[in-house]
């Protein structure tokens, strides 16, 4: 093992992170309407006037109390509390519960709907934020907010959890996440971010009933969305479970892969954490099928279609550079910590914006700058980015006491 080269992937993640976190702080600040600027682009250049979304604000909020958690640098407490107050007194639905959608750039309310996948990142942060304030207000808000998607998501006759409600929890007919996503009634992505959320939640508030949600969750991927025969994530089901999909998405294997590993060890239930460590070696092999010569990822291939969408975005290299380095503590064996360390030097070389900041959305297969986004916005966030080099930090520091 080069601990030497284990030491440098450290410094050059940790210095990263400290450049990510300052672009935040410099550029995504709205100091005249409250908040943080709805998007941002390649030239660091906002548009005051856009929308502000539940992600991105809740994404903010975990990332710098993450940070401050593990650095304790002021300037990212100062950011998470402004995180906070803001997602309290602009998203938060005092009257029906649970946390708006989308606001308009002035904090008035936009689309009111309760999408599942947002109230799971508002959880998901509002439990790193207790980590670090121990505010009272953030736990209860987190632990109210898992009530509700439990009384209104949650499908006791299939179980798992259906995807979109109204600003008063009615089911909506248009489930849909986004534009691109298909619309049924649940999904793994979905998915993936409840039991995050959850196990996240699990670590600050240890209650026997979130307990078992978690296990049932973790027995939705085994036996729904983790495909027996390729170990590549299902994407789209019918409330019975029914398969609707037949696209592979690479990033979100790899970070399947350790998340589902890391909600196994929260619960500290010592049987799933055998599968989920099996599981997880299982889907970074997978992965690998998605990894370009230079080490960057593919975003999507359709099985049925034979069709690759040969973008990298910059979520899956970040994803990457974690499950594979997770891998590699898993078994011991170098190829994995080669493929995270492929993504690193991947994102180095054609995602980082070495002149303005921050990494690009992502590049075209000829290489080329995928056009037309942002910088920052309602999906462009810290949160992968920021998370994947305080991951390796940790995960080295670990591996440094406990070599394997």
């Amino acid at each position: 093992m080069n601990l030497a080269l284990l030491k440098t992937y450290a410094e050059e993640v940790e210095t990263e992170l400290d450049e990510l976190l300052q672009w935040w702080i410099t550029y995504t600040i709205d100091e005249e309407n409250g908040g943080f600027y709805g998007k941002i682009d390649n030239d660091n250049i906002s548009t005051p006037h856009a929308p502000k979304g539940l992600v991105l604000t809740t994404r903010i909020l975990y990332t710098f109390s993450s940070a401050y958690q593990l650095t304790k640098k002021a300037a990212y407490l100062s950011m998470a509390n402004r995180a906070f107050d803001y997602l309290t007194k602009h998203f938060l639905d005092t009257k029906n519960g649970g946390f708006y959608w989308s606001i308009t750039y002035t904090g008035e309310l936009l689309d009111g709907k309760k999408q599942i996948y947002g109230q799971a990142f508002t959880v998901y942060a509002l439990a790193e934020y207790y980590k670090i304030t121990a505010n009272t207000k953030a736990l209860a808000l987190a632990k109210g907010t898992f009530t509700l998607m439990e009384k209104y998501s949650f499908d006791p006759l299939y179980f798992g959890y259906l995807e979109a409600f109204s600003v008063d929890w009615k089911l909506k007919e248009d489930l849909r996440l986004s534009d691109k996503d298909q619309n049924e009634q649940k999904s793994m992505n979905t998915h993936l971010h409840v039991v995050e959320a959850y196990a996240n939640l699990y670590t600050i508030w240890p209650d026997e009933t979130l307990k078992i949600v978690i296990n049932r969750l973790l027995t939705n991927f085994k036996e729904h969305i983790i495909d027996q025969k390729t170990s590549h994530l299902h994407l789209f089901f019918t409330a019975k479970w029914e398969v609707k999909s037949t696209v592979t998405s690479f990033g979100h294997d790899i970070e399947a892969a350790w998340l589902l590993q890391e909600a196994a060890e929260s619960i500290e239930d010592e049987a799933e954490i055998a599968i989920f460590k099996t599981i997880a070696l299982q889907l970074s092999d997978a992965t690998k099928k998605g990894l370009d010569k230079n080490g960057g990822l593919w975003y999507e291939y359709d099985t049925t279609t034979k069709h690759w969408v040969k973008e990298m975005h910059w979520w899956p290299q970040a994803e990457a550079m974690v499950g594979f380095f997770n891998a590699f503590q898993l078994s011991g064996d170098e190829k994995y910590l080669h493929h995270s360390l492929q993504s690193w030097a991947f994102i180095k070389n054609y995602l980082k914006d070495k002149k303005n900041g921050e990494w690009y959305w992502g590049i075209n297969e000829d290489y080329s700058l995928l056009q037309s986004e942002d910088k920052a916005g309602f999906w462009k966030c810290p949160y992968h980015n920021g998370r994947a080099c305080l991951e390796i930090m940790k995960r080295i520091k670990l591996h440094g006491n406990h070599p394997v």
